[in-house]
Order: C-alpha cells, then sequence, then structure tokens
C-alpha cells in the first residue's frame, strides 16, 4: 500500500501499544497521514498478523522496556518525534525512566499525550478501572436507558472511544499546533471521566432550563418520546425515528397513516400510550416496507442495520463509508478533505516487524541496530 497523504503527512508519533483508547487515537493521527510508530513490548514471540482495524496504518517496533539499552533506544526515538501517546496508569512511563520530564528533556518539543481513565491525579487516579466505571462517574450512565430499567452501557463508546481516544487526539493536534507558535512541547492528560462528562455538556444545559429530568426514559432523547424511539416491525428487524421537529413528527404521521387528532406530539402526559400504538403500526409491516415508505424522507428515519448489513447499504456504498484492508472490513478514514484526503497506509502489523526499518528512518547506523538485536534489546 501507498503512504497516506492525509493532512497530517510529516508529523511523527509514537505509540505505546495498549488497548482501547490509545489504539483507538493513534488509528486516527495514523488515518490522517501521521507517522506513527507502535512501540511494541519484545516477547522474543513472532505471532500472526492481527485483524485488528484499530492497529491499522503504523509500523511496529518491539523493545525491551526492562534493559537499559532499550530504553535508551527509545529516547532515541523520542528525540525524532512529535508526539508520544501512552496508556499506562500515573506512573508507569516514569518508573521506566520514559516519564515526561526525561522525554522532554531528549525533545523539548515533543508533546507527551497521556491517556488513562481516572486522570494523572486525584483520589482515584491509581484505581483500576474499565469505560462503564468511568462513565459512571461522570454522570453519563445514570441517563442512559428505558423507563424502570436499570442503566444500559452504551457498548464501550461513550469512555474509551468518544471521551477517551478522540479527546487525546484532539488534545495532541492542538498541543501540535501551539507547539508551531511557541517552539515548546507539553503534556496532554486526556482522562475518560473527563471526556465523558465534557460529552455530556447538552444535557447540562437542558437541566438548568427544565428541559431534562433526572428519570431516565422520560426526557426527549432518552426514549421518553414516542418520536425519538426505535420500533420492532413484522419481520422482527428494526427501525429508528428521531423526528423531534414539528414538519418532522408532521411527516412522519401523514406517511404512517396515523389520525393527527390522535397522536399529538408535545403532550408529554400520553408519550407512553402513544408509544405503544405507535409500536403496533410498526408491528404491521416488515422493515423493507417502511424502508420503502420512509427512507429519504423528513420523518428522521433509517433502518437499524446490523454490523453485517450496514457496509451494503446504498448511502454507505456510496460514500465509501466502509472499506476493505487486509481483507478485513471496517469503517474507512473520517472526515473527508479536499485536498489531502486520508487513506489507510498498511494493515496491521506483526509485532516488531518493521524494527530494522523504524530505527534507520531514525539515524540508527545498521552497526547500532545489530547490537540492539544481538542484546536483544529490540525484536
Amino acid at each position: 500500500m501507498l503512504r497516506a497523504m492525509g493532512p497530517l503527512q510529516g508529523i511523527r508519533v509514537l505509540e505505546f501499544a495498549g488497548i482501547g483508547p490509545g489504539p483507538f487515537c493513534a488509528m486516527l493521527l495514523a488515518d490522517m497521514g501521521a507517522e506513527v510508530v507502535r512501540i511494541d513490548r519484545f516477547t522474543g514471540a513472532v505471532g500472526r498478523a492481527p485483524i485488528d482495524p484499530l492497529l491499522r496504518g503504523r509500523r511496529s517496533i518491539a523493545v525491551d522496556l526492562k534493559q537499559r539499552e532499550g530504553i535508551e533506544t527509545v529516547l532515541r526515538l523520542v528525540a525524532g518525534a512529535d508526539a508520544l501517546i501512552e496508556g499506562f496508569r500515573p506512573g508507569v512511563m516514569e518508573r521506566l525512566g520514559l516519564g515526561p520530564d526525561a522525554c522532554l528533556a531528549r525533545n523539548p518539543k515533543l508533546v507527551y499525550g497521556r491517556m488513562t481513565g481516572w486522570g494523572q491525579d486525584g483520589p482515584m487516579a491509581q484505581a483500576a478501572g474499565h469505560d462503564i466505571n468511568y462513565i459512571a462517574l461522570a454522570g453519563a450512565l445514570e441517563g442512559i436507558g428505558r423507563a424502570g430499567e436499570p442503566p444500559l452501557p452504551p457498548l464501550n463508546l461513550v469512555g474509551d472511544f468518544g471521551g477517551g481516544g478522540m479527546l487525546l487526539a484532539f488534545g495532541v493536534l492542538a498541543a501540535l499546533l501551539e507547539q508551531k507558535r511557541s517552539g515548546k512541547g507539553q503534556v496532554v492528560d486526556a482522562a475518560m471521566v473527563d471526556g465523558a462528562a465534557l460529552l455530556m455538556s447538552m444535557f447540562w444545559g437542558m437541566r438548568h432550563v427544565g428541559m431534562w429530568t433526572e428519570t431516565r426514559g422520560t426526557n426527549l432523547l432518552d426514549t421518553g418520546a414516542h418520536f425519538y424511539e426505535v420500533y420492532e416491525c413484522a419481520d422482527g428487524k428494526y427501525v429508528s425515528l428521531g423526528s423531534i421537529e414539528p414538519q418532522f413528527y408532521a411527516e412522519l404521521v401523514k406517511l404512517a397513516e396515523l389520525d393527527p387528532n390522535e397522536f399529538p406530539q408535545l403532550d408529554r402526559a400520553h408519550w407512553p400510550e402513544l408509544k405503544r400504538k405507535l409500536a403496533a403500526v410498526f408491528k404491521r409491516k416488515p422493515r423493507a416496507e417502511w424502508c420503502r415508505i420512509m427512507e429519504g424522507s423528513d420523518v428522521c428515519f433509517a433502518p437499524v442495520l446490523a454490523m453485517s448489513e450496514a457496509p451494503s447499504h446504498p448511502h454507505n456504498v456510496a460514500r465509501k463509508t466502509f472499506i476493505e484492508v487486509g481483507g478485513v472490513t471496517q469503517p474507512a478514514p473520517a472526515p473527508r478533505f479536499s485536498r489531502t484526503p486520508p487513506e489507510v497506509s498498511r494493515p496491521p502489523a506483526r509485532t516488531g516487524e518493521h524494527g530494522a526499518e523504524v530505527l534507520a528512518s531514525f539515524g540508527f547506523s545498521a552497526d547500532q541496530i545489530q547490537k540492539l538485536r544481538e542484546q536483544k534489546a529490540v525484536g
């Protein structure tokens, strides 16, 4: 594959291998054309090439971080990088000798991105956790779910990815822009609890003006409204409605052949009853028939597609929303750019697959590379 030509071409990023939000951040940067090098732990084993789309688009070097020579190798890579991202618990990188002070001493312009759940400080900083815990503490999880039911974890999209990896990518890019002005690097402390809280900004505003209550499943956007909901069809498949604006709701009433007098939109007292009635309406036809009637209209309608269905939907096909890399179907890079379009430069790499290549591109001589191999500091 060709090297990606996205808007971040020329930016060098070091990624310390991890799971979830860190790799997602690295994927976003690589998709946009950054040269991202993943630093994997050297174990001596050579595994099969991974298929995880989160690992696409970068090279891998395997380093033994327990050896002094391995740490020194990484610090030499740091000297030639624009940014670094890591996702360990606070203090781990410092104990390795690769904390911000050590790295910025080698490269004062370095942007040092840190991804954690709880942040670098605070009473929870050293506690273990996962997405579900971070969004719970942020006040995001409690409001997700239906009336009378427990909160429903929205996969791990809100903490790990939206409030985590994407926030870290935004922070790294903001710091890189500032670095161009000041000539100085800095540390970016991205915490999933902070990011999940930030994603709730609109709901804090709605709460303060009385448009949002803490009774789950009774509000406009949390399945309380009959016109913002998913409904089962005759074939067991589902469709989604988002007919919030009056003109869109009127189109729903028209195309579903409802009696406007029996379906007042904003009478909250009748929302549960109207939801039951609308559910009965959608159960009368299969999903394909409802798509024929409503898809592309101003109802604000879409079929609820499975992952196996989404890549073949005509709109996604036309937009090339999904691509195939190394035989694996996956989402394409986003967003789109008119002049510097991003692309996936390579499939996921085996651990350490590009060790010699990476070292040479950072200025290591052939003799130095061979010595590091003999010392098993680098795989």
